[in-house]
């Protein structure tokens, strides 16, 4: 056990952030339980090693004294984890374990002689683990334990991190330094690191990662990278985590010396059957394959004239032999720009709706266009009714100021999980979906996220995928229990919950999208309009002109792909939700909204209260100064300080350009900005962090 934790009187003990939620700090008396052993017949197996050593480590953390262990309950207030099948004491109490599910847990209070024990069970010892983890957040979280049987099963089978990791270690859109796979030193060497990675995943419900940038590079399918690949896979598997890895569709050719790799061409195929038969030679578990093919310049089924179907089922059929899966990305768009980017995914997919194998999954963007701050949901959801659908977040801020800015993601999730599909229907997006997987935020930086606030997104990736319906709010609360304390907790999330519509608004108010600088994406770039394809030019989202703003998506066609209840609402400026006009409409910058003002004054409205927004959150965690450790508070004040100046940069850039377009006076009683447009024209950042990939 790495994470090694504490027992202090103090909460004010220098902190680094390494411990993530896992801090097991020493309860006030009020809030400890009685524990005086732990009871595990096999604490030897698989999963039941785990949950066993980490309960032992945080409740001696949490309660201040040593807790014995054993096989048998000798003394009437201990703790009992194990299976039915592995404990006669729980196969005597007959737990009711419905419905089941391998990875469920069941938590039992019962009482024995007028002493409370507390039983931790499952179907399965995977479940027992999780479990365990949540038995001490609980705990650590100042919330009382059930006073009845308690049952909890994830929503999804799949909960993945997507790492955008190089081999070399550099990560695309990463933001806290290096990879934490070291490929270079596996497989004879694992970092230590890595198993408490594993417990950070498993004790939010995690159970894959994906090893490999989508970007994919075929080496990474060579003989002696399987072997570095299960190096990691063996430390993570007790754990119950899955490894997968990014499959590069020319891999035949690159590492097979084939000439082609035609979906259609027999040797093609075999090339691949024999590839998966060697990793599960060596990985028994192997999860399966991510495939990003036909975009951005990966290759593709298309290359040789054939469907994403055709290209996906190959792999696949080799898969299958093995009980592996296929997660085939939907972010695609063609050497042709298209009337609206918007609009490609679903175009390509839909009609391939029902043509792909049983064990493939479309892994579709939360938005139709590219994680930016705010998009509406994906019209593919809702729209695959023959083919399973993977829901993708990024956990890293690529367009959302990075690791120094505050912006808690659970808002975004919830918002786009929570949408009807049909206006008048029950399902939602979170009823379609098989999993999600988040684009990982994780580094080599000590603290893990590059920022403490960043840890929160992958905490709340983990909860929303284990229980989509538990809200942004719950889990903020949650995790800054869990981070910070309770006694801060209501202040921190309310900072929280306000953040990621902070950022929407100083980057991109009223349905503004994708207006960040080339390549980097790091800070503004309304005016860049020299861009090889016209689609990845900010002038192609936002149309700008003397006359007007915004997509009209309705002329093309784009709202086509939603249901009808949605095209009415969305279909007209007069009924569409403001944070979401632009993104649906062009109209003029006089058009009048809901609060009287015109969409101009709105905007620069807008921008201003995103700025201040930043302004009055930096106030408010100064007041929490004394309060949380000394060493989080001020990076986390020197991060503010950085925010609210780049919040200030987009809204000084941005309001000159706009009115270079519609020639209009900023409205009055507020700031003109610092500088001119020429000067904020000329800002270049060629090495922003997390830039490896410009396309």
């Amino acid at each position: 056990m790495l994470m090694l934790t504490v027992a202090a009187s103090s909460s004010l003990l220098a902190e680094d952030g390494y411990e993530l939620w896992m801090r097991y700090r020493l309860l006030p008396k009020s809030k400890r339980v009685a524990i005086s052993q732990i009871v595990c017949p096999n604490p030897t197996d698989r999963h039941l090693k785990e949950a066993h050593s980490e309960l032992k480590t945080g409740l001696e953390s949490m309660l201040g004294y040593s807790v014995k262990v054993g096989d048998k309950l000798t003394k009437q207030d201990g703790l009992v984890i194990g299976t039915a099948l592995s404990n006669e004491f729980i196969a005597g109490l007959n737990v009711d374990l419905r419905p089941f599910n391998d990875e469920a847990f069941v938590y039992l209070p019962t009482t024995i002689n007028g002493k409370r024990v507390h039983v931790i069970t499952g179907q399965d010892q995977l479940g027992v683990l999780y479990g365990a983890f949540w038995f001490l957040r609980q705990l650590q979280s100042g919330k009382p334990l059930p006073n009845k049987r308690y049952y909890s099963a994830p929503r999804y089978k799949l909960r993945l991190l997507n790492h955008w990791d190089n081999l070399n270690r550099s990560v695309e859109r990463g933001y806290a330094g290096q990879s934490i796979w070291d490929w270079h030193k596996l497989p004879d060497y694992v970092d230590p690191r890595i198993i408490d990675y594993a417990r950070a995943n498993a004790s939010i419900g995690i159970n894959g990662t994906v090893l490999t940038n989508v970007n994919a590079n075929a080496m990474v399918l060579r003989a002696d990278y399987i072997q570095k690949t299960k190096a990691v896979a063996d430390t993570l598997r007790p754990y119950g985590i899955k490894v997968y890895l990014t499959a590069r569709f020319s891999a035949p050719i690159e590492l097979g010396g084939l000439k082609t790799a035609d979906p259609l061409d027999p040797q093609v195929q075999q090339w691949w059957k024999d590839k998966v038969a060697e990793i599960y030679r060596e990985i028994h578990d192997f999860g399966g394959f991510v495939v990003k093919a036909n975009s951005e310049g990966q290759p593709g089924p298309q290359n040789y004239g054939r469907s994403h179907a055709e290209g996906a089922n190959m792999i696949a059929d080799a898969l299958a032999l093995e009980g592996g899966i296929l997660m085939w990305r939907a972010f695609v768009y063609d050497d042709k720009t298209p009337v609206d980017r918007a609009a490609q995914a679903y175009n390509e997919f839909k009609p391939l709706d029902g043509k792909f194998r049983s064990n493939v999954i479309v892994q579709v963007k939360n938005g139709p266009i590219d994680f930016q701050p705010r998009e509406p949901f994906s019209p593919l959801f809702g729209a695959l009714d023959k083919t399973p659908a993977l829901m993708e977040v990024q956990v890293t801020k690529e367009y959302l100021g990075f690791a120094t800015h505050l912006a808690y993601l659970g808002t975004m999730w919830q918002e786009a999980l929570a949408s009807p599909t049909r206006l008048r229907g029950k399902e939602k997006v979170l009823d379609t979906l098989t999993g999600i997987a988040g684009v990982s935020n994780i580094g080599s930086d000590r603290n893990w996220c590059g920022s403490h606030f960043d840890q929160a997104n992958w905490y709340a990736l983990g909860r929303l995928a284990w229980e989509p319906t538990l809200g942004a709010t719950k889990v903020a609360d949650e995790w800054a229990r869990l981070t910070f304390g309770t006694a801060v907790a209501k202040p921190v999330v309310s900072m929280m919950i306000r953040s990621r519509e902070a950022v929407v608004d100083y980057t991109g108010p009223l349905g503004l999208t994708h207006l960040m600088a080339t390549g980097h994406h790091y800070g503004p770039g309304p005016w860049v309009d020299n861009l090889g394809r016209a689609d990845w030019n900010p002038v192609y989202f936002h149309r700008g002109d003397r006359d007007g703003i915004g997509f009209d998506r309705v002329g093309a066609g784009t709202l086509k792909q939603y249901a009808p209840g949605w095209r009415e609402i969305w279909g007209k400026p007069e009924t569409a939700p403001e944070n979401l006009l632009l993104w649906f409409h062009h109209v003029p910058w006089s058009y009048r909204l809901l609060s009287g003002k015109t969409v101009w004054e709105e905007m620069v409205a807008r921008y201003t209260h995103g700025v201040s927004e930043v302004a009055t959150m930096r106030a408010e965690w100064a007041k929490l100064k004394g309060k949380i450790d000394a060493s989080r508070h001020l990076q986390i004040s020197e991060f503010l300080k950085i925010q609210e100046k780049e919040a200030k940069w987009w809204r000084d850039a941005s309001i000159p350009y706009w009115q270079s377009l519609n020639g209009l006076p900023l409205p009055k009683g507020f700031d003109v900005p610092e500088h001119s447009l020429d000067y904020y024209k000329s800002i270049f950042h060629p090495y922003a962090p997390g830039n490896t990939h410009t396309g």
